[in-house]
């Protein structure tokens, strides 16, 4: 399919969508033994912890998204502290509750049922006390596993046409989505909900 055939986007957009009818004719329950994991796991990978004294900057938000994304200063380069802050006011644990099912984890960023199915991957180079590698970001025990040794931004910057923003960023934040975590519950609608919950 084309970048231009927008006709798939349209059939998907249409059968998909909420109407009076939809909502009544596909009843859909939950199946609570086979309810997905919260959190991706990597049980075999040691975790590297992050700081967990992470104090806000102190910039507003609307400041903040504004300024220009890319610098070339040497103090721009983020440490280990920096990239726990984006990581965690960004998709970290803000508060459980306890419910008779077990416990519900919300966080930093709002997601469609609170299910999160967004995570998150950082690729760096040499940091202030983190190798040039890639690596997982784990919310749950806000710590990082680490998938592959050295340095793949080239890889990201081949991707995107050699953006500048992202040829010369000392760490990059890449989003994945795991679809069972949101169509367990949403079905068909996940791929509308990752535009949101990316978002």
């Amino acid at each position: 399919m084309k970048n231009r055939d927008i006709q798939a986007a349209w059939k998907y957009h249409e059968g998909t969508k909420h109407s009076y009818w939809s909502i009544r004719n596909n009843p859909h329950f939950m199946d609570w033994a086979n309810k997905p994991l919260p959190f991706k796991i990597y049980p075999k990978i040691e975790a590297i912890p992050l700081p967990r004294d992470i104090p806000q900057t102190g910039v507003a938000a609307l400041p903040a998204i504004s300024a220009p994304a890319f610098s070339m200063r040497a103090d721009s380069v983020p440490d280990l502290q920096d990239l726990a802050r984006l990581l965690v006011f960004s998709a970290g644990i803000t508060k459980e509750r306890a419910h008779p099912g077990g416990a519900i984890y919300f966080r930093a960023a709002a997601c469609t049922g609170a299910l999160y199915e967004i995570e998150l991957y950082v690729v760096t180079g040499d940091l202030k006390g983190l190798e040039a590698a890639v690596y997982h970001f784990s919310p749950a025990d806000v710590s990082l596993r680490l998938l592959r040794k050295g340095d793949f931004r080239g890889n990201l910057a081949q991707a995107t046409a050699m953006h500048a923003a992202v040829a010369h960023a000392p760490a990059t934040i890449v989003c994945t989505g795991t679809y069972w975590r949101n169509a367990w519950k949403y079905q068909a609608r996940t791929y509308r909900h990752f535009g949101w919950d990316n978002g």
